[in-house]
C-alpha cells in the first residue's frame, strides 16, 4: 500500500476541525505528552495553543538540542534550468510566463558550484524546472557525475521520475531528493496545476517512495503554505512524515516549510500564515517528530530567520539564487525568452538582456528571496546564537 492509499483514508477534515475548536486545555494536554499522535499534534496548531508559544517553544528547542545537538546544517540550491513544461499558477517558472530561460551545460554547473565551494558550502541541492528534453535524467545524471567528486552531499529537487530512473542518478552520486507536493488539497491542486505531468496529483504524492526505492537516503516533503489552509496543510505533511518513518526507515526524512513569495506572474497568495503560526507550527512539528529535520530557507526574512534557527531548524539555506547561473553568470549567453512555451526572437540590444545590477546573470528566477545576508554572514550568526554551523556532515565513504 501507497501513501496515497493512506492518505485518501485519512480523516483530514475531522483533524483540521479538531485543529480549530481545540480548547486551550486540550492544547495543554497535548504539550505535556512525551509521544504525541496526529489528534494531539492538531491540539498544538491550534487557535487556542498560540497562548502556549513560549512553554511550546522552550520544550522544542530543548528536543532539538537532545536529538541533534546545537548545530545547523548549511547548505544551497544550484538551479541547473528554468525551463519547464508545467503550468503551475504560483510558481515563476511556469510554462506560459514569458521570462528568460537557460538550462546550464555541465561544464557551467561546475563552475556554478566551484563559487558554491569557495564560500565554504559542501552541500549542495540541485534545482530545475521539469522539462524532458532539457532536465533529462541523463542530464541529471551528468551533472551529479561531475560534481560528485568534489561534494560530499547531493540532492534533487527536479521533476519526479520512475525509480529505474533514478537509480543511475544515484549511482553517479545523488543521496537526497526532495519533492513538495505544493498543496495536500486536491481540489486546489486541480486548479493550481492546469498543464503538464504535475496535474497528476497521486503519481508526485507517491515520489518519496520511489526515490527510496531507488536508493536515496535523504527524503524531502512539505507543502507550500499560502495555497491551502495551513492547519490542514501541516497535517497532511505530518500524516506523509509518519508513513514514510514507517515504511522508509532506512532513509532520513526532512520536512521543509516554506511560504509562497513574489515571482513572475504575480500571483497572489490565496491564505495566510503569519510569523507567529510558522513558529508555532515548526514547534508542534519538533514535538510529533522529534527525528525529522526541519528545513527553513531563504524565503523567510532575516530577522525571523534568527529567531528560528534555536527553536527547532537542523538544517538552513543561505546566499541563495533563484536562478540558472546566479552565482557567477554562467549561461549568460544562451539565455532565450518564452512565451506560452515557445522561443520568442529578440533584437540585439533589446532590454531583456540588460543585466540588472548586483545581479550575474539576467535569467528570471523562481522567486524571490527575504534573506539576502551572505553565508558567512549566517554562519557568524548561527555562532553568536551558541549553535555551530555544520558545511559537512556526511560523506560517501562512510557507506563505501
Amino acid at each position: 500500500m501507497s501513501f496515497v492509499a493512506e492518505f485518501n483514508a485519512l480523516p483530514v477534515d475531522a483533524l483540521e476541525q479538531s485543529a480549530r475548536s481545540a480548547s486551550l486545555a486540550e492544547a495543554r494536554a497535548a504539550l505535556g505528552k512525551a509521544r504525541l499522535s496526529l489528534d494531539d499534534f492538531s491540539k498544538l496548531i491550534s487557535p487556542a495553543a498560540a497562548q502556549l508559544l513560549e512553554p511550546l517553544c522552550r520544550r522544542s528547542q530543548a528536543l532539538t538540542q537532545q536529538r541533534f545537538g546545537k548545530v545547523i546544517r548549511l547548505f544551497a540550491p544550484l538551479y541547473l534550468s528554468n525551463e519547464c513544461i508545467n503550468n503551475c499558477a504560483y510558481c515563476g517558472f511556469s510554462r506560459d510566463n514569458p521570462i528568460l530561460r537557460v538550462t546550464l551545460a555541465v561544464e557551467e554547473v561546475r563552475r556554478e558550484a566551484r563559487s558554491l565551494r569557495e564560500q565554504g558550502f559542501r552541500n549542495l541541492l540541485l534545482v530545475a524546472g521539469e522539462h524532458p528534453k532539457f532536465v533529462s535524467g541523463d542530464y541529471m545524471a551528468a551533472c551529479v557525475r561531475a560534481l560528485h567528486e568534489e561534494w560530499p552531499s547531493l540532492s534533487l529537487e527536479v521533476g519526479p521520475m520512475e525509480t529505474e530512473e533514478y537509480r543511475p542518478i544515484v549511482a553517479a552520486g545523488a543521496e537526497g531528493l526532495v519533492v513538495y507536493q505544493e498543496t495536500y488539497d486536491r481540489a486546489i491542486y486541480e486548479r493550481m496545476h492546469t498543464a503538464g505531468p504535475k496535474r497528476n496529483f497521486d503519481w508526485r504524492l507517491e515520489t518519496a517512495e520511489r526515490a527510496y526505492a531507488a536508493g536515496f537516503r535523504r527524503l524531502g516533503i512539505g507543502a507550500l503554505y499560502g495555497l491551502a489552509d495551513w492547519r490542514r496543510e501541516a497535517l497532511s505533511v505530518a500524516a506523509h512524515a509518519q508513513y514514510l518513518l514507517r515504511h522508509c526507515w532506512k532513509a532520513q526524512v526532512t520536512i521543509s516549510l516554506p511560504r509562497l513569495r513574489p515571482c513572475a506572474g504575480e500571483f497572489e497568495p490565496l491564505t495566510t500564515m503569519t510569523d507567529r503560526e510558522l513558529v508555532q507550527l515548526v514547534a508542534a512539528f519538533r514535538l510529533l517528530l522529534p527525528d525529522v529535520g526541519l528545513v527553513l530557507s531563504t524565503r523567510e526574512p532575516a530577522k525571523l530567520r534568527d529567531g528560528l534557527f534555536p527553536l527547532g531548524i537542523t538544517l538552513a539555506s543561505a546566499g541563495s539564487h533563484t536562478e540558472p547561473g546566479g552565482y557567477t553568470g554562467a549561461g549568460r549567453e544562451n539565455i532565450h525568452r518564452t512565451e506560452r512555451g515557445r522561443i520568442v526572437e529578440l533584437a540585439s540590444g533589446a532590454s531583456e538582456w540588460a543585466t540588472a545590477a548586483g545581479r550575474e546573470t539576467n535569467a528570471t528566477g523562481q522567486f524571490e528571496i527575504a534573506d539576502e545576508r551572505s553565508p558567512g554572514e549566517i554562519a557568524a550568526l548561527i555562532r553568536r546564537l551558541g549553535y555551530e554551523p555544520v558545511w559537512k556532515d556526511w560523506d560517501a565513504a562512510l557507506s563505501a
